[in-house]
């Protein structure tokens, strides 16, 4: 046997590679957040170190080529026809502020941005129903996007109290001898004035059989959790339409938020920079001559980290990727996640899977927006990082999105603050010619139902659709492109009458819309 004998000077060389090798495996365990991509609080170094491949590159290569003809480019970008409605919330009838008020109601909403904005929608239709003054929601801090934004840093308050002044009485603040009504209060203790068992989508009788007579005892009640809890069926038509009146109307942002989403839809409808349009691989037609001239198209890439792991699905991330999604999953909800007793093949073909970037670019390319389309990027931090949103950028080269578009000084009022950022988002998304959401959720839906009341052309995918034809790896272009365009030629902003237990928020059809 032969040994090789160990020099000092080789010793000394050998020490610092045995250090660092040690130090490498000891890392995980004294720095496990570094070594989870997935972790909630802070990003791991290492995420992006596996950057996921393009799931359907023989479908990229293709899009990347595609060109649109001058006709459907025009039939894309043209506006929605007269559908026979129109948007007359604040018009019709309701019964107007008349009886003594029964006393003060309190609501303490929880969600993101669209959920508060439901539930504030609903506090004003509760409020009538019982007669009561609204002291101004509560926002509770998101557990998520950890906002403490209130009521007041969001919406314009003044104009609220304002439009729906003749409808409920409201107040800012509580008077002196109700001042103790607190969250803090609430929280200490078991309180007679809070009502805690408010069931989800609870008729008008509930609340006037198990509300009217807490309040009418103490002067005030108190309602949390308050999120859907009031139904949308079976409703007076004089409280349904408040509810239209308060989304629609009465729910403004504040003014700096309205004034930076101004200066980003101005900058949007301007043509791009010359140097932008030289990066463009193939971009032609002159901007001038262009159908989609002064014209954008919002994406609302709901495609973050808790999305990614509750679908269960595969994102092309490879061996990593799974494992780290399927311990983020078990860790967050212990097992819970149903969706991941299904394949890949199985949740795609239902539906279930949200869309990448990459796929959600292959949609928008295969209905007909090309490499000169100016797309505005409504998001939070997609999972996945730059890399993901690579194959995106490609195929829309004028992609922008609040930071590419304002200043830091611009962007300093709402920077770090997810209700305010999501707010300017939702405005320019109203703004926008056409809007189109990557999967399902409430942004997707308060939008739906917004754009629908304004008749504004707004995509709605096709999951299953999309899903079938993104697990046929053999499929050309043309026939993808077909499919798709097939497929989605009645989603595109036509007007929905609303279902039994639909939402009115999402569906405004017939509630809040008038024949014309």
């Amino acid at each position: 046997m032969n040994y090789v004998r160990q020099t000092p000077t080789s010793r000394r060389m050998a020490w610092p590679l045995q250090m660092g090798g040690l130090l490498m495996l000891l890392l995980p365990s004294l720095f496990p957040s570094l070594f989870s991509p997935l972790c909630r609080s802070y990003p791991s170094v290492f995420s992006e170190w596996n950057a996921p491949r393009p799931m359907h590159s023989h479908l990229l290569n293709r899009a990347l080529q595609q060109q649109t003809s001058k006709a459907q480019e025009a039939e894309l970008w043209s506006p929605l026809p007269n559908q026979g409605w129109e948007a007359c919330a604040d018009k019709q009838d309701t019964q107007s502020l008349g009886r003594k008020s029964q006393g003060y109601i309190q609501v303490f909403l929880d969600g993101g941005l669209n959920q508060q904005r439901m539930g504030i929608c609903d506090a004003v239709a509760v409020a009538k129903i019982l007669n009561a003054t609204l002291v101004i929601p509560y926002l509770e801090v998101n557990p998520v996007w950890q906002d403490s934004s209130s009521f007041a840093d969001i919406f314009d308050v003044d104009h609220f109290v304002s439009v729906l002044s003749g409808d409920i009485s409201i107040v800012k603040e509580l008077p002196s001898d109700y001042s103790w009504s607190t969250r803090e209060y609430y929280a200490t203790g078991i309180r007679a004035t809070r009502i805690k068992t408010a069931p989800v989508h609870a008729s008008a009788s509930w609340y006037l059989e198990n509300v009217l007579p807490v309040m009418q005892s103490y002067g005030i009640v108190a309602i949390a959790p308050f999120s859907h809890r009031l139904a949308f069926d079976n409703q007076p038509s004089d409280i349904q339409h408040l509810r239209c009146k308060v989304n629609f109307h009465a729910l403004v942002f504040v003014p700096h938020v309205r004034t930076l989403g101004d200066a980003l839809v101005s900058r949007l409808r301007s043509p791009p920079s010359l140097d932008n349009a030289s990066s463009a691989t193939h971009f032609h037609n002159r901007e001038n001559d262009r159908a989609g001239a002064g014209k954008y198209v919002v994406l609302h890439l709901r495609f973050d980290k808790d999305m990614a792991a509750h679908s269960a699905c595969d994102f092309g991330g490879g061996k990593a990727e799974k494992l780290a999604l399927a311990k983020y999953r078990q860790v967050l909800w212990q097992g819970r996640v149903l969706n991941s007793q299904f394949t890949d093949e199985e949740l795609r073909g239902q539906g279930r899977c949200p869309s990448t970037p990459e796929e959600i670019g292959l949609l928008l390319s295969a209905l007909g927006f090309n490499n000169s389309t100016r797309l505005y990027l409504a998001s939070h931090k997609v999972y996945g990082g730059e890399a993901r949103i690579s194959a995106l950028r490609q195929l829309f080269p004028f992609m922008e999105d609040k930071k590419s578009l304002a200043s830091s000084h611009e962007l300093s009022e709402v920077e770090r603050k997810a209700s305010l950022l999501a707010a300017v988002d939702y405005y320019v998304s109203m703004q926008s010619d056409i809007f189109i959401s990557a999967s399902p959720g409430n942004m997707h839906n308060a939008l739906l139902g917004h754009r629908a009341y304004k008749n504004l052309k707004t995509i709605r995918p096709s999951m299953t659709l999309l899903g079938k034809l993104f697990l046929n790896k053999t499929i050309e272009w043309s026939e993808f492109q077909q499919a798709v365009q097939q497929g989605h030629k009645n989603r595109q902003g036509q007007m929905r009458i609303r279902k039994e237990k639909q939402s009115i928020y999402t569906y405004p059809a017939p509630d809040c819309m008038c024949k014309a």
